[in-house]
Order: structure tokens, then C-alpha cells, then sequence
């Protein structure tokens, strides 16, 4: 009965958000009620099927915070992007499927240390019988969302994963073979609206300080490993091992965005 409930209750979304032709997009079909078995699945499936890619910035096209716009994007062009888009869109499908869900800005950690300004990154509550972090837009992260306990070692297939309290903060971290724990991002439980990550967006698509301007990326999660594409580079990791290689020019670079992400551009 609650599950039907739910069902009833998101009908209106459905019909703004087409959640059969999003759920075939990324392979599933499994439960859509919302549950946390559900969230697990469709969470895992989205980050094997939709890759995290900048390749508009390069293209000049615009990218904007847009849920139709991006929904279309990722569903009926094929295409990935990166935090705005693919968590924008995410939440959207996890409304439309009686999921509730809160929008969080999030500070990345910067390679030489510090944390990016606020709205550096968009990232995911979902509120079940216990709140859940969802993000399928951070590219090499947890394949299935992880509970909101601070200080608890949670075992992912991508790894293990802590949520550390730093006053109003919680930071993300992920145990590395070399046995530290790495900084990911912080974030508060601050709802958010979309729109409030609209300047962040436009500053990393057009900002020399970005790194988003500075290098093509795609890049997927596999069922034993990941594929990325970054700029003339192929890397593919499968079971830990590592293999790199470079592409010999442009028309194979399009070959290898057909063959391991699905794109045509």
C-alpha cells in the first residue's frame, strides 16, 4: 500500500518527467518504489550508464542549471556532464519517483590543499527511514549512496568511505591504498535550489581557473573497474590493474567516445 501510495503521489512529476524512458537510459528495471534497495540500484546504475564528461565546454556550448534541459540531455541525446547536470537530474528522477530529496552544496578539495568556494559542487539527501548521501555527479566516488553516519566505515564496491563532523561540516573521505584517508568535499544540510548553483556553473565553464577548462574528461564507472577519457589518453581500469594508452588522433578519440560511453558528437 505504500508503495502504491507513492506511486499516486509522484504521478504529476511523471508526466513532466518520463521516469520509464530515464530508467531504460540507464539499463534498470528493477523495484521503482522508493526504498533504499531501490535508491541503491538505480544510484549504481546510473554511474554505469551515464559518464561524468566536460566535453560541451570545449564544443562552446553553453551549460546551464536546467532540469528539463539536462534530463533531455542525458536521456535523448545519450550524453553525461558534470555535478550540476547529472545530480540535478538524478534528483529530478528520484522525485518524480516519490523520492524526497534535498539539494546540498558541497566544497571540493583542491589538489594543493584548501576546499573550492561554496556551490563548488552539487550533491544529494535523500530522506528515507534514515537520510542517505547520494551522488552520481563527483566521477571516481561510492557506487551506491551512503548512509548519513558521521564517524561510521562504510564498504562500497568502489572502496571504503567515511563522513567525518567538522563543526557544521561533514567531509567526505576515502581510504587509498597508501592507508590515509583522502579529503573528497565537505557540505552542510543546507537546502539548496538549482538555481543557486547557476554562477558556479558558469565559472567552470568559462573560467581559466577552472580545471574544467583546461582538460577534456569523460570518464564511467564498469562493473570491475573504470573507463576514462581525458583528453588524448585512455585509461582503463579493470579489477585494480591499471592500462594506459595513447590515441593516435582525433577521428579515434570519436571512436572511443561511440565505443565505452555511447557518445556521438
Amino acid at each position: 500500500d505504500g508503495c502504491r501510495n507513492s506511486c499516486r503521489f509522484s504521478s504529476a512529476l511523471r508526466v513532466m518527467l518520463d521516469v520509464s524512458s530515464y530508467l531504460a537510459r540507464i539499463s534498470y528495471s528493477g523495484e521503482t518504489c522508493p526504498t533504499a534497495e531501490t535508491l541503491r540500484a538505480i544510484h549504481r546504475a546510473h554511474l554505469l550508464a551515464v559518464p561524468f564528461e566536460n566535453l560541451d565546454i570545449a564544443l562552446g556550448r553553453k551549460i546551464v542549471v536546467d532540469e528539463a534541459v539536462t534530463v533531455h540531455k542525458i536521456v535523448e541525446l545519450r550524453r553525461g556532464g558534470f555535478c550540476y547536470e547529472l545530480n540535478g537530474a538524478f534528483a529530478a528522477l528520484l522525485r518524480a519517483m516519490g523520492f524526497k530529496v534535498t539539494l546540498l552544496s558541497a566544497r571540493v578539495v583542491r589538489a594543493k590543499g584548501g576546499e573550492g568556494p561554496e556551490f563548488d559542487h552539487l550533491t544529494l539527501l535523500v530522506e528515507l527511514d534514515e537520510p542517505w548521501l547520494a551522488d552520481v555527479g563527483f566521477g571516481e566516488s561510492f557506487l551506491e549512496p551512503l548512509r548519513m553516519e558521521p564517524g561510521r566505515e562504510q564498504v562500497d564496491p568502489a572502496g571504503r568511505f567515511r563522513l567525518i563532523p567538522l563543526g557544521e561540516r561533514l567531509q567526505l573521505e576515502k581510504f587509498e591504498c597508501d592507508g590515509h584517508w583522502k579529503r573528497q568535499y565537505s557540505f552542510t544540510l543546507q537546502p539548496r535550489n538549482l538555481q543557486d548553483f547557476a554562477e558556479m556553473c558558469h565559472f567552470h565553464q568559462t573560467s581559466l581557473e577552472s580545471h574544467f577548462t583546461q582538460n577534456r574528461i569523460c570518464t564511467r564507472a564498469t562493473a570491475d573497474g573504470r573507463v576514462t577519457l581525458s583528453e588524448m589518453k585512455l585509461i582503463v581500469t579493470r579489477n585494480g590493474k591499471r592500462e594506459e594508452r595513447l590515441l593516435s588522433s582525433a577521428a579515434e578519440r570519436i571512436q572511443v567516445l561511440r565505443d565505452h560511453f555511447g557518445i556521438n558528437l
